[in-house]
């Protein structure tokens, strides 16, 4: 059974999306900023179906991280954002199970990319995913309602911050609601760069 892995940029008083984030706003006002780091990258060009692009550390990361999973878990506010959902061509290049309340016929795009709408809740999703995904990892895509909700319940293994030097101010934190229990990572991977450090953490093991 392959791991549950979450990739999120990060702004250093915690956030991982701008005030008013929505359809209107996908990342927040000046959420962008929070991602600026990798639109140059070539791994992200590539997954955008362009060409060039800076190569060295980051993007050696950033390639290995595309290349693990198998699914993908998204919750419906994530799904909906922009006028065209991800666009004609979707960068995941996988099934992709959207958690919601709104039942609907699974949508197929190009590139590999077909959305499967899931209603009975966040594990049924994460059982379907894991399904399709076969031995690779599941990319538990956010936003923060969902990504909460697998931390509270365990259910994710490998967290990547990419924490970028700049104070949000505002807008969706990524550590609010997770409940009132102990929770420890392990840190793994340390990469600094000047405009983002990126942390790779995994769920430490249980003590005793």
């Amino acid at each position: 059974m392959g791991e549950v892995i979450a990739r999120l940029a990060m702004s250093l008083d915690g956030y991982i999306a701008g005030p008013e984030s929505g359809r209107e706003h996908p990342l927040g006002i000046g959420g962008e900023r929070l991602h600026s780091w990798v639109f140059g990258l070539r791994s992200f060009r590539r997954m955008q179906g362009m060409a060039g692009g800076d190569t060295g550390p980051d993007d050696e990361l950033l390639a290995e991280w595309i290349e693990r999973p198998g699914a993908v878990v998204m919750g419906h506010g994530m799904f909906i954002t922009g006028e065209t959902p991800w666009g004609d061509e979707p960068p995941f290049h996988a099934p992709v199970f959207v958690v919601t309340h709104h039942p609907r016929e699974p949508v197929a795009k190009k590139g590999g990319t077909t959305y499967h709408f899931v209603t009975e809740g966040p594990h049924r999703a994460l059982e379907s995913a894991r399904e399709a995904a076969g031995n690779r990892a599941v990319s538990l895509a956010g936003g923060a309602d969902l990504v909460q909700q697998f931390i509270r319940a365990g259910w994710l293994d490998e967290l990547l911050l990419h924490v970028v030097p700049v104070l949000a101010c505002g807008g969706r934190r990524l550590f609010d609601n997770v409940g009132d229990q102990h929770i420890e990572w392990r840190k793994t991977q340390v990469l600094d760069s000047p405009g983002v450090t990126h942390i790779r953490l995994r769920k430490a093991d249980p003590v005793g």
